[in-house]
This record gives C-alpha cells, sequence and structure tokens, in this order.
C-alpha cells in the first residue's frame, strides 16, 4: 500500500533510506531524528510528513510538532531548502550522491495515535513521526535506535543488529502500522497456535500479567477459530497504563492499548480492557485486511473517504462483546448488560434521527473527533449505530437461515474474497456479500437503516430470540433536557437535547445555571430539584448567558427513559429457547 507509484526513472539503483531516531533529553519531550538518504538522488529531494494515521480518521496535522529542520551533504556541506506547505519540505540535491535531513519531533501527547517521550519512556507513532519520500514510498527503509542508558526497544519490526538497535521495514506503510516502545517496559512472552507473542508492559497499576496473558490466549483463540486461524508469524500487544487513557489502535501485527492502571481489579472494568483488546486485535483482520477500497491505497496527505467505516469499526465493536462470551470471560447475562448498555447511549442520542450510518462513516474526518455543543443532536457514532445495525444482521441471518449461516459468515466470506488477497472492498459489494449469506435482498435494510435515519427494530428482531428491550426511568423526573456539569466552581451547560423544554426556553450550552425559581442550584443538584416539579410545570431557570444575567421559562415533559434493558421474556416458545441457545450459548432461563 503506497501512495503513489515510484516515478519514471534512469536510476541503477534504488534509494537507500535510513533513520536513527535518538532521545539525547526525555526531558525535553524532543525526539532528534536524522534521516541518510543514498544514490543517485533527483535534483530536488521531496519530503513530506503524514497529515494523519491509519485507523485514526482524523487530520492531526503532524508537521505542528516537527522543529530544526536541517539538510547536509555526507559530509557535512548545508544544502538549500525550502518549506511548500504545511507538511513538505524540498531539498536541493543538484550533483548531490548522500544528503542527512536533521529534524526534532515534540512528542508530549500519551495516546495510541501521537508520540510521547519523558524520563520512564518514548514511544512513537511512524506517521508522526517519520518524513517520507513521495514516489519511494514501496522503498525499504532501516530503523536505528539511540536509547538512554539502560533502555530497551520494542517493536514489531524485525530486528537487523543489537547494537544500535535496528530494524527493517519492507516499506514506508509498515514503518507507520510498526510502533515503537522504547524504555524500561516488562515484556512478557507466550505462545498461542504454534506462533510467538508478546505482552509489553509501561506504566504502573494494578494489572496481573499472568491474568492478562490467560485471558489474552483465550481471545485469540476464539477469534482464530472463527476465521481460521492466524495471519501473521509474531504479534505484539503495547500496553500503555496511564492516569485515564482509555483507548487503542491497530496494527497488522501488533496493537497500542492505552488503558487507566487502575482498571484491572474491578470486574466491570477489567471486562471493558478484555473488550478493548478483542476489538484491537479483531482489526488484524477487519479493516487492516478486510479494508474499504478507500483505504487500499493510503493517502497520507489529506482525508481518504470511505462510507464503510460503520462496517470496519461497527461491526468490531459488535464482535468485541461477543467474543469474550464465545472465550468464556463473561456470561450471557454479562453480555446483555453490555448490549443494553450501547442501546441505552444510542436512543439517547437525539442525533440518531439526524445523520445516517453511511453518512455519519464519510464525516468521520470533520464531526467524529470533533465534538460541539450539537453534535449530540446532529451526530450518531459509526461505531454505535454500526455496532447496532450489525447486531441487527446477525439476528436476521440467524433467523432466516435457522442457524445455520451468522454474521460469523460473512466475515469468513469478507476473508476470503478481500482479506486473503488484500483486495479492497465497495459497499456494494459489502451489500451483496450480506445478502448472499442471508439469502434475501436487504435492499429494504439498507435504505432503512444504513443510508436513511428510520429507527432501530430491536424488539422485532430480538423477540424470535425471547427477548425484549424495556425502556425503564429510574425515578420519576420532569425532563428538561439539559446537560450540567460543574468546572471550576461554576455550572455550565454542556448540552441542551434538540426539541427539549431547556432549547424552547432559550438556553445554551455555555451558560452558567444559577437558579430553579430563584433558588440557587447546582449541577449535582438539577435532578433532586426537578423531582420537586409536575410535568407541565413552569419554572424559572437564571442563567448568565454571555455575562449577561437571564431568566428563562421552561415548560417541564413527560420523564424519559433514562436506561434500557434486554429481558428474557417470561413463557418463551421451544423455538425461542433454542434460537437464545444457538446464539448465546445459554439458556433464558439462565438470563432471568
Amino acid at each position: 500500500m503506497a501512495t503513489s507509484q515510484p516515478p519514471i526513472t534512469t536510476q541503477p539503483s534504488p534509494l537507500q533510506i535510513h533513520y536513527q531516531v535518538a532521545m539525547p533529553a526525555p526531558a525535553t519531550h524532543l525526539f532528534s531524528l536524522t534521516l541518510q538518504v543514498q544514490g543517485l538522488l533527483p535534483p530536488r529531494l521531496d519530503l513530506k510528513l503524514p497529515v494523519w494515521t491509519p485507523g485514526s480518521y482524523l487530520v492531526r496535522e503532524y508537521a505542528r510538532h516537527l522543529q530544526g529542520f536541517s539538510a547536509a551533504t555526507a559530509t557535512g556541506v548545508p544544502l538549500s531548502w525550502r518549506k511548500l506547505s504545511k507538511n513538505h519540505w524540498q531539498v536541493e540535491t543538484t550533483g548531490v550522491a548522500a544528503i542527512a535531513v536533521h529534524y526534532d519531533i515534540y512528542a508530549n501527547e500519551l495516546s495510541v495515535r501521537t508520540n510521547h517521550l519523558d524520563t520512564t519512556h518514548g514511544y512513537f507513532n511512524g506517521a508522526a513521526l517519520f518524513l517520507y519520500l513521495p514516489g519511494w514510498e514501496k522503498q525499504p527503509i532501516t530503523v536505528a535506535i539511540a536509547p538512554p542508558e539502560g533502555w530497551h526497544v520494542t517493536t514489531p519490526l524485525p530486528k537487523l543488529a543489537a547494537s544500535p538497535p535496528t530494524f527493517r521495514a519492507s516499506d514506508y506503510d509498515t514503518l507507520v502500522d510498526s510502533p515503537f516502545e522504547i524504555g524500561t517496559h516488562a515484556c512478557y512472552d507466550f505462545e498461542v497456535l504454534g506462533k510467538p507473542h508478546q505482552l509489553a508492559i509501561w506504566g504502573q497499576g494494578n494489572q496481573q500479567p499472568e491474568q492478562l496473558i490467560q485471558d489474552i490466549r483465550q481471545l485469540i483463540h476464539t477469534e482464530a477459530q472463527l476465521f481460521g486461524g492466524l495471519p501473521y508469524d509474531r504479534y505484539l500487544f503495547l500496553l500503555h497504563l496511564s492516569s485515564q487513557g482509555n483507548g487503542g489502535l491497530e496494527h497488522k501485527t501488533s496493537c497500542s492499548l492505552n488503558y487507566p492502571r487502575f482498571g484491572f481489579r474491578n470486574r466491570e472494568k477489567y471486562q471493558r480492557f478484555l473488550q478493548l483488546v478483542a476489538h484491537e486485535f479483531f482489526h488484524l483482520w477487519n479493516v487492516k485486511r478486510i479494508r474499504p477500497l478507500a483505504l487500499e491505497t493510503f493517502d497520507y496527505d489529506q482525508e481518504n473517504y470511505t462510507s464503510s467505516l460503520w462496517f470496519s469499526e461497527g461491526t468490531t465493536s459488535y464482535y468485541d462483546l461477543l467474543i469474550p462470551l464465545r472465550a468464556g470471560l463473561m456470561n450471557g447475562s454479562t453480555f446483555l448488560a453490555g448490549l443494553s448498555k450501547e442501546i441505552t447511549r444510542f436512543l439517547n442520542t437525539p442525533g440518531r434521527r439526524v445523520q445516517p450510518l453511511q453518512e455519519s462513516s464519510f464525516d468521520a474526518w470533520i464531526k467524529l473527533y470533533r465534538p460541539d455543543a450539537n453534535s449530540l443532536n446532529s451526530q450518531v457514532s459509526y461505531y454505535l449505530k454500526g455496532e447496532l445495525v450489525s447486531l441487527l444482521l446477525d439476528l436476521r441471518i440467524r433467523v432466516r437461515s435457522a442457524h445455520q449461516r451468522s454474521l460469523d459468515d460473512v466475515m469468513r466470506q469478507m476473508w476470503q474474497r478481500f482479506g486473503i488477497p488484500e483486495v479492497g472492498f465497495t459497499p456494494e459489494q459489502l451489500q451483496q456479500v450480506m445478502e448472499s449469506v442471508v439469502g434475501e435482498s436487504l435492499s429494504d435494510f439498507w435504505h432503512c437503516y444504513v443510508q436513511g435515519t428510520e429507527e432501530l427494530p430491536f424488539q422485532t428482531y430480538l423477540e424470535p430470540f425471547g427477548l425484549q428491550l424495556l425502556a425503564h426511568t429510574t425515578e420519576e423526573i420532569p425532563y428538561l433536557g439539559l446537560t450540567v456539569k460543574a468546572e471550576q466552581g461554576r455550572d455550565l451547560v454542556k448540552g441542551v437535547e434538540s426539541d427539549s423544554p431547556a432549547q424552547h426556553a432559550g438556553l445554551d450550552s455555555g451558560d452558567e445555571l444559577l437558579a430553579i425559581n430563584g433558588i440557587r442550584v447546582h449541577a449535582e443538584q438539577l435532578s433532586e430539584r426537578l423531582k420537586d416539579f409536575q410535568p407541565g410545570d413552569q419554572i424559572q431557570l437564571t442563567v448568565f448567558h454571555q455575562d449577561q444575567l437571564r431568566t428563562c421559562p421552561a415548560v417541564l415533559a413527560s420523564p424519559q427513559p433514562s436506561q434500557y434493558h434486554i429481558i428474557a421474556i417470561a413463557h418463551p416458545s421451544p423455538t425461542q429457547e433454542q434460537n437464545c441457545l444457538d446464539w448465546l450459548g445459554t439458556s433464558l432461563a439462565n438470563l432471568r
């Protein structure tokens, strides 16, 4: 996967591209890079830094962290260069056979898609660190690391030399796809299905490595069984334990995970961690190899649009619940509780009535990662709705085929047709595969739930399995439609739901809530205070709106469901009992 084809050239030999990554003063958060290029160079050598990284669909402008750019010959003679755009440098190389480019990257953002360097470790994502040569992305690249004394290097790339630690990437895409962890982190080796795996952990927390490895083994076994084996020679799990991080980024032979350091003792938090692992590991098939045509060849300069992220991410989210269940790491009740939470989130998102799932996928670049005051009312996550659409598709396939087929068959067919040969699929091909498995047209389904905004018919699809979705209002609180949070001693409106009493009253995100009916109210008191009123009552909300004191009358509405729960029906039929057993591996009686 390269951004473009190598230029037509009469060069007798390809360029040799070598990087050295040093960190002479980790406290400065600066990686110091030297790029050496040898061969018969063109008169002008172009260099670019990606604006995004595969797996995270947002233009992040990595070039804003680059500083101290310079270029010289192999003997140190300075070369002229100029900057052509935000991420594009051009070096004059007439008559030069080898150059060295130096620059620094500021690295002080601890996430799986950025770089972090301090006195405890160094971590980097290739897209955020390494310049590339347009037209030469297919060339092999070597990377030498100069770590501080006592630090070691962990990466999925094969090692060429031990001192200095030197690694080889077959091309630039592979380099981008191979994160580095450098420091004193602990490494644990284990084997699954005859293949070596490694868990590298940076940071302190309450994790138990032996338990982690045991459970990760089960997840690997379960996913390998679904797809018929493991498509790699070696796999690396990089785990960062931080104060409040939570996220992951998939790679072809590794994944980076960031999780709260004390999130392993509590059972519910630990199950969320297992879901994170299951999700990122599932991606080594779905999106790293089974990928939309728009992502078959990466353009690192700009957005890569696809309307199929709902399948790449949403279907993966459905499986990150299913896989721990099948692996025996959660029971059916826990699975349904997790699914109920997702449905609750979805049905409490007004934007589901506005933004189609296909559009949510396409607009990921400008919306999902850039929420604003109106996001709740205008957007729906392709992760979330994609997961629930995948649920409906799985249930539909199971019922139509009398459990002879399921969404698993869709994944296996996508793997055979597109994943193994690594040929990108189109939205039309995805729908065709779904239809071939379910055995009927899905045009109406696609029109309503992928391309449209009709409500997802959970009850209709759950009923054959002896399940129903119940709306639950925890307390009889009249509906206002206002989200308020305390920040630095002020109670600020963070969200106003569309068509709610609060919106009709003229309240706005950023307002400071002061009082109800002239009596002071704080964010944590709002729900309790609303209990003193009835639907239809008019209350006076006093706020500071852009520093102006304002009192807004609001007419309260009937209480809205705050939670939704999937439960077993009281008197299921034998068919419903069997359907539930085939899907969840447990009886309805065990779910009551």
